[in-house]
């Protein structure tokens, strides 16, 4: 839900280094594990209250090598093509539901706006402490659920079922907070 900082990129890459060692693939949990770790340096300073940002030019390159980690596992069987879709779900959760939104609103996707879920935690009065917070509880949710999903390939159904009503019940509430907000003023 935090895209684009480091300790979201940390928390949500901690999780695929350790399912490499359970599928015999050394070499892509060491990338994995490097990932974690560069991650893990530059959130010493990035933590809110932030002393340095990471911006575009380093989330951009860091969610692409994310995705090519999640393909290349699912490419040599190292664990289904939902296990990086659950842990990254987080990210790609929030980005698919604020776009879909926004465009059948009519408005232009590609403009700057401040619609995303966790956009709007930080505007209702959240701080971004207790934002960070909450999204590392998300993401270790997600990473959980894909581990569950690793261990109990049989109830993939109901652990999808979970992960989405999880995500709508977070999206209605920070909806009807903000609705009610907004009619307040």
């Amino acid at each position: 839900m935090v895209s684009g900082r480091p300790q979201t990129t940390f928390m949500a890459c901690t999780p695929l280094p350790a399912a490499p060692f359970t599928g015999n693939a050394p070499g892509l949990a060491a990338w994995c594990t490097a990932i974690a770790a560069a991650a893990l340096a530059f959130l010493r300073f990035n933590f809110p209250p932030a002393r340095i940002f990471m911006g575009d030019a380093g989330s951009i390159p860091l969610g692409f090598l994310a995705a090519a980690l999640g393909i290349l596992g699912a490419q040599l069987n190292v664990w289904p093509w939902l296990f990086p879709l659950l842990v990254f779900s987080p990210f790609i959760v929030d980005a698919s539901v604020t776009l879909a939104r926004r465009g059948l609103r009519g408005e232009k996707i590609w403009q700057a706006h401040r619609s995303h879920y966790y956009q709007r935690v930080v505007l209702l009065g959240a701080s971004h402490r207790q934002l960070a917070l909450a999204a590392y509880m998300l993401m270790l949710a997600s990473a959980a659920l894909a581990f569950a999903l690793l261990l109990l390939p049989q109830f993939t159904g109901w652990l999808l079922a979970l992960g989405a009503a999880s995500y709508v019940a977070i999206f209605l509430t920070i909806d009807r907070r903000w609705h009610l907000s907004r009619n307040e003023h």
